[in-house]
C-alpha cells in the first residue's frame, strides 16, 4: 500500500510545487479517493494568478473538479452515499455542515458553517489532501458525492462540472425551455456546455459570441448545437446587440448568459439583448472590477437578473445523466490531458498563455505520463 501521496501545492500567486503527504486514514464515516482526473476551469486560472480568493491564503492543494475511484470507504459512509470500493464518483467543491437551516432547506451552498471545501482548503487542515491535483484525496463525512458510470472514458466523465454549470446556469437559473432563444456570451467550455444543456432542454435558437481567437471554440459550439456564432472583435467583428436584433428579427432573446471572465462590457450587452421580461444570468467573474450598470434597463424592460454561484447537486445529477446518455459527442470538447507534474502548464494552456491556443476542456490525470 502507498504510504505517501504526491500532490501539487499552490504556495502563492503563480507558484505551484510538488509535495508529499501521508496517506489519509479513513474511518466509518469518510473515504479515500484515487483521483483519475480533475478538470480545470476559468476560476482555476484566476485562483492561480491570485485574482480570486483570500490574498493571505496559505498553501493548499487546488483542484475543485475531482473525479475518481473509491479506494477505501467506511461502512456508514458507504450506506449514506450509496457507493462502494471500486465505484467512480465526482465531488462537489462545497462541503456543507448538512444540519443548519440553509442546508436543510436546500441552500447548502450558502451554509454559514462550512469550514472546508475541495480544492480550496489549506494543507494545515488535516489530512491536507482536500484538492484534486493529487494522487489520492480525502472525502470527508460531509462531502457531496455523485456516482458516475465507470465505463465512460475518463476525460468525458471529468466534464461533469462544466456541463453541470451549463445545466444550472442556462436551464436552472435561466429557465431555458422548449422553443426558447438563448444568447451565450463567451465560447469557453462552460459557454459550450450551456449550448448543450439548452439544446437538451429543447431550446429553439442558441447564439454564441466569441473573439477571433476563439474560432475553433465557435466551430465546436456549432457542432454541439449552436445555431449562430458571432465574432465580436477584429475587422469583421460585429456589435452583439445588432447581431441579436438581426438574428431574432427584433424579438431579442429570452435568456442571456454571460460567462466571460474579467470583461465587463458583455454584461451591458446581455442586458440590452434580452426581450422585455427576459432573464439575464451573470456567471463570469470580473475580479471586482467596477462597472456602471444602467438600472433603468431592469425597470423599463422588466428584466430578471440572476447571479450564478457554482454548480449545485441537482445540476450535477442532471449533467451526469446527460453525459451517461451519450446523446452529445462530448469528445469534441476535450483538447488536452496533462500529468500531475504539469499542473502549472495545464492552467497556462487553458489560459491561452502558451503557443498552443486550441484549449477548450483541459484536465489533469495523475496517472498520465
Amino acid at each position: 500500500m502507498t504510504t505517501m501521496v504526491r500532490a501539487a501545492v499552490q504556495t502563492g500567486p503563480g507558484k505551484i510545487e510538488m509535495r508529499e503527504f501521508a496517506r489519509p486514514k479513513t474511518g466509518a464515516d469518510d473515504a479515500l479517493l484515487r483521483v483519475e482526473a480533475n478538470g480545470i476551469c476559468g476560476s482555476d486560472i484566476e485562483i492561480f494568478r491570485g485574482h480570486v480568493g483570500k490574498a493571505d491564503r496559505g498553501p493548499f492543494v487546488p483542484g475543485h473538479e475531482p473525479m475518481g475511484i473509491i479506494e477505501e470507504i467506511g461502512d456508514r459512509a458507504a450506506e449514506r452515499w450509496g457507493v462502494q470500493v471500486g465505484d467512480r464518483v465526482a465531488l462537489e467543491v462545497v462541503v456543507p455542515c448538512r444540519a443548519c437551516e440553509d442546508c436543510l432547506t436546500g441552500r447548502y451552498q450558502a451554509c454559514p458553517f462550512r469550514k472546508y471545501g475541495h480544492g480550496v482548503t489549506g494543507i494545515e487542515v488535516a489530512p491536507s489532501l482536500w484538492g484534486g491535483f493529487a494522487e489520492y484525496m480525502y472525502v470527508s463525512p460531509n462531502s457531496v458525492v455523485h456516482k458516475i458510470d465507470k465505463n465512460l472514458p475518463v476525460e468525458i466523465a471529468a466534464m461533469y462540472n462544466p456541463l453541470g454549470a451549463g445545466v444550472r446556469w442556462a436551464v436552472g437559473l435561466g429557465g431555458v425551455g422548449l422553443g426558447d432563444t438563448l444568447l451565450v456570451l463567451g465560447a469557453g467550455q462552460r459557454g459550450i456546455a450551456a449550448v448543450i444543456a439548452a439544446k437538451a432542454a429543447g431550446a429553439g435558437t442558441v447564439i454564441v459570441t466569441g473573439l477571433e481567437s476563439d474560432a475553433h471554440k465557435l466551430e465546436v459550439a456549432r457542432e454541439l448545437g449552436a445555431d449562430h456564432t458571432v465574432v465580436v472583435d477584429g475587422d469583421d467583428g460585429r456589435d452583439i446587440v445588432d447581431a441579436v436584433t438581426e438574428i431574432t428579427d427584433g424579438r431579442m432573446v429570452d435568456v442571456a448568459l454571460d460567462v466571460t471572465p474579467m470583461a465587463t462590457g458583455p454584461v451591458t450587452d446581455a442586458l440590452q439583448s434580452v426581450r422585455f421580461g427576459g432573464t439575464v444570468v451573470l456567471a463570469g467573474l470580473k475580479g471586482h472590477r467596477p462597472h456602471p450598470i444602467d438600472t433603468d434597463l431592469f425597470v423599463n424592460r422588466a428584466l430578471t437578473v440572476k447571479g450564478a454561484f457554482g454548480v449545485d447537486s441537482d445540476a450535477n445529477r442532471q449533467a451526469i445523466a446527460l453525459i451517461e446518455s451519450g446523446r452529445f459527442p462530448l469528445e469534441k470538447l476535450h483538447t488536452h490531458t496533462f500529468g500531475l507534474d504539469e499542473v502549472e502548464l495545464a492552467i497556462q494552456t487553458l489560459a491561452g498563455e502558451t503557443d498552443d491556443r486550441s484549449a477548450i476542456h483541459v484536465s489533469v490525470h495523475p496517472d498520465a505520463r
